[in-house]
């Protein structure tokens, strides 16, 4: 064979098997593009489906404005919140784009729950299918912190769930005088000698630092703000620079900042009560002439006059609504409910019975609603009988939670930030209970009855006091 016919017979053989090569190419493109198709008709006709969800269920027991995010396989048509439910039923917003829904809780849940998050008749951008788009959390069993102060030793922060039942200490000092908790930080004000300090750490005890104060004087009515990390007090030193009570914040994140004190007027105000407002940055409080002042550090506003008061109960979580005494007639008083943005005040729903003489009152939020009462039931114009909390409801309509005899006294009562329970905070056989000698005396016995408010029974009774549910130290 020549040459020349080798070569076109090799030239033949690579025609053939790059012909062969096409061909099963093609084959091969042509069986993915019918399977690709397959399987967009299969999406299609299934609708959309859940890929992934975001959850922090721990969070969510501690703080409002927790989310839950929804992910779908492919981009959402516009969500109508009324597309959305939650069960057991809880308070929240919708925010919706491309493939994700957010719902977002607006007061915190309740522990120990099992919740079910459910978009209904979601769909494509493009049209097809609609389909149910689903998930279940469930929230952990409520811890709290506690404070128990041991004249013969150290003070010590606890760490427990309801039960009481093996706590842990996570920190001690010879003198704690107060402590408030956020999601992620304990803030802790100690004694030395006359002298305060501020102390910041993480939930378990660790990485603690020191937080700068003004100098050498008392830090009283410590608060934390969750949305600013911010810690706010009182702070005196008559013998330095002159504070008499005047209020400063700190930040929680840099605590080697100067604290930064709260003018109203461009002055430094001292104050006799106050409190952050929830889910703002915003202070309310009450100077030493009696003004109610809303004003915001963080804002250029100038502060809001609010009249006079004597006391600041408590701000509801969500609508701004503050619950403060103020002076009617001559000695008479009048506990209010001031909504913060408006400046209007409504008067609160009077009980369907009577229990006695009205104390302190705290909301309770939305889905359980009504707020929670002390009152003191007396004998006689001067012997006190008992005192009772009640839950009284938006309709007027009231149950007893729990109360003590004559012989004990409840000095504080804080409820969980879901509004599930109750604590109340007593000092047994109060005659002969000694108070303590801290920089804030208290009786050397105390008790915490954790109550459920649905069922007004019982749930566990701690040893000590300042539980974290609380946004201020016993009255």
């Amino acid at each position: 064979m020549s040459t020349e016919t080798r070569g076109r017979d090799r030239r033949a053989r690579r025609r053939a098997a790059a012909r062969r090569f096409a061909l099963t190419l093609a084959t091969v493109l042509g069986a993915l593009a019918v399977l690709g198709g397959a399987g967009a008709a299969v999406s299609l006709a299934q609708g959309p489906r859940l890929s992934g969800v975001q959850a922090d269920p721990s969070s969510a027991t501690e703080v409002s404005g927790s989310r839950v995010i929804l992910t779908a396989n492919q981009a959402l048509a516009g969500i109508d919140p009324s597309q959305v439910t939650v069960s057991p039923s809880a308070p929240f917003t919708v925010d919706a784009s491309g493939r994700s829904v957010g719902v977002r809780f607006t007061v915190p849940l309740d522990d120990d729950t099992e919740y079910t998050v459910t978009v209904a008749g979601a769909q494509a951008v493009g049209g097809g299918p609609v389909t149910d788009l689903q998930t279940t959390f469930r929230t952990p069993a409520a811890e709290v912190f506690v404070l128990q102060r041991d004249p013969d030793g150290d003070d010590t922060i606890f760490r427990t769930a309801l039960h009481g039942r093996e706590a842990v200490p996570v920190y001690t000092h010879p003198s704690i005088d107060d402590f408030r908790a956020t999601s992620t930080r304990l803030v802790v004000a100690t004694v030395d000698d006359g002298v305060s300090s501020l102390h910041v750490m993480d939930r378990a005890g660790g990485g603690e630092s020191e937080v700068r104060l003004p100098g050498d004087g008392i830090v009283q009515g410590l608060q934390v703000s969750q949305r600013g990390d911010l810690a706010g007090f009182t702070y005196s030193d008559p013998q330095g620079d002159g504070y008499a009570s005047v209020l400063f914040t700190a930040e929680l994140a840099d605590p080697s900042a100067d604290p930064r004190p709260i003018e109203v007027g461009g002055e430094t105000v001292s104050v006799d009560r106050w409190r952050f407002v929830p889910d703002a940055s915003s202070l309310l409080l009450i100077d030493f002439e009696g003004r109610l002042v809303l004003t915001d550090p963080e804002s250029d506003a100038d502060p809001t006059m609010l009249g006079t008061a004597l006391t600041i109960d408590a701000i509801n979580r969500g609508d701004y609504t503050a619950t403060v005494e103020r002076i009617s007639e001559g000695t008479e008083t009048d506990i209010v409910q001031l909504d913060l943005t408006t400046g209007e005040e409504t008067a609160l729903v009077e009980p369907d019975e009577d229990f006695g003489l009205l104390g302190a009152v705290s909301p309770v939020p939305p889905e359980r609603g009504g707020t929670v009462r002390v009152y003191q039931r007396m004998l006689d114009e001067s012997r006190p009988e008992s005192q009772l909390l009640v839950h009284v409801a938006d309709d007027g309509s009231s149950r007893t939670l729990f109360q003590v005899g004559s012989e004990d006294a409840m000095l504080q009562a804080c409820v969980s930030p879901s509004g599930r329970y109750v604590a109340a905070l007593v000092a047994p056989d109060i005659i002969s209970n000694a108070y303590d000698v801290g920089t804030q005396p208290l009786p050397g016995r105390l008790e915490t009855h954790i109550v459920d408010l649905d069922t007004a029974e019982t749930v566990s009774v701690l040893s000590g006091f300042d539980i974290s549910w609380c946004t201020t130290g016993p009255w």
